[in-house]
């Protein structure tokens, strides 16, 4: 079927984090956002992770069918849910992942949590690359640890990895686990298998266990090839703990439920006793269980239309941004809908930015700073979202800046 995706839909009184509190920047708080025929003068949200487009049909009549069943009990998974799994990384990304490593779990930022309390001691280093998803940080050090972090190196747009940096930090022996962005948020970047070999046989060489976050992995640039960390070899698989998700891919982010892929039966064992230990390990969400299923099976002719409307977004904005406002840089996007912008060429410090988005053009970013002290001066914006909300925000920015 074909999807109308540009367009808005109301997200008012639905509870929606990104439309009722803003959390970007000093002027935090509850909001009243731009309402849906974008005719009033409220703030654009643009800053959470989640897309403004209702998620796949299938997936809303999947759910329909399950709400009309009418009991709604304890829920485990079930063969279905693996096969979904499996079939969608066999079908979509030529990966064969086998049922037992699979380990459900209620998010990714939560996995990460327990992934540092079941591998590290509270004193120990867990090594991360800023500017990188700030939910990593709060991860780390509610586990009593120290984050360390190798910093990535902006090279005239063009994020790299600095290999001798990580190198010396995972040499660290108090550095016991490394938290892989992959594909990269928010500098967007997806890695090449180069890469990811170098930074893997860095932590293999020191014994540290690399949790890879691919949670982005469908969200893919036409001409730009992800790949994944496990599929390097054995040697790698086996010291990884890699996080999927349809959350970000099909809109579901509110449904919790991720599958960590785990090949190594030890550290795979660890992990689900310290669910177990919690009382995580106790039943799923049964509507997630089902919006999984039905998105992995049903919902790739979605995807597929909402990459392009996405990819010609980021075209939409970088064109946009050199005609108009040639003084922010849009970086290129190879992954992620979550375009990394630099606003450093308005010479504005970190309260002018603020007041300039968020109190006069009434944009809501994600501060660049949050994403560690690496980022300040940048935006971050997110681009899975109808173009009439886009442009509106565009034209915002313009009338302020232009």
């Amino acid at each position: 079927m074909k999807y109308d995706l540009d367009h808005v839909t109301d997200r008012s009184n639905t509870g929606a984090a990104k439309w009722d509190l803003y959390n970007g920047g000093v002027h935090s708080g509850p909001i009243t956002a731009i309402n849906a025929s974008l005719d009033d003068d409220g703030p654009i949200p643009m800053w959470v992770a989640d897309m403004d487009f209702p998620s796949p049909q299938p997936v809303i009549d999947a759910l329909h069918e399950r709400v009309s069943h009418g009991i709604f009990g304890y829920t485990r998974v079930t063969d279905c849910y693996y096969d979904s799994v499996i079939g969608w990384f066999s079908r979509r990304h030529d990966w064969d992942i086998k049922k037992e490593w699979i380990t459900p779990a209620p998010g990714i930022v939560p996995a990460c949590h327990f992934a540092v309390r079941t591998y590290c001691e509270p004193g120990d280093k867990v090594l991360i690359q800023r500017p990188v998803y700030y939910p990593f940080f709060r991860s780390i050090t509610n586990g009593g640890c120290e984050i360390v972090s190798s910093n990535l190196i902006d090279n005239d747009g063009h994020y790299e990895m600095d290999f001798e940096d990580l190198e010396a930090k995972a040499s660290d022996p108090k550095v016991k686990l490394a938290i892989l962005c992959s594909p990269h948020n928010p500098v967007g970047r997806v890695w090449t298998e180069d890469e990811l070999r170098r930074y893997g046989e860095i932590c293999n060489r020191h014994g540290v266990v690399v949790v890879a976050d691919e949670i982005h992995c469908d969200l893919i640039k036409p001409g730009t090839k992800f790949f994944h960390y496990a599929k390097l070899g054995e040697e790698f698989a086996n010291n990884t703990l890699v996080c999927t998700a349809p959350s970000k891919t099909f809109n579901l982010a509110g449904m919790h439920l991720s599958s960590m892929v785990i090949p190594n039966e030890k550290l795979r064992k660890a992990f689900e006793d310290y669910m177990a230990k919690i009382g995580i390990a106790h039943g799923i969400n049964p509507f997630a269980v089902v919006a999984l299923e039905a998105a992995y099976d049903h919902g790739e002719e979605w995807l597929d239309q909402t990459l392009d409307y996405i990819w010609a977004n980021h075209a939409h904005l970088k064109n946009f941004m050199a005609e108009n406002i040639p003084a922010i840089k849009v970086y290129d996007l190879q992954g992620t809908y979550l375009n990394w912008m630099d606003f450093r060429g308005l010479n504005l410090d970190r309260a002018q930015l603020e007041e300039l988005t968020q109190l006069k053009a009434k944009v809501l970013f994600d501060e660049g700073y949050i994403f560690g002290e690496e980022g300040e001066g940048f935006e971050r914006i997110n681009l899975a979202c109808p173009r009439p909300i886009l442009d509106a925000g565009l034209a915002r920015l313009k009338r302020e800046i232009g």
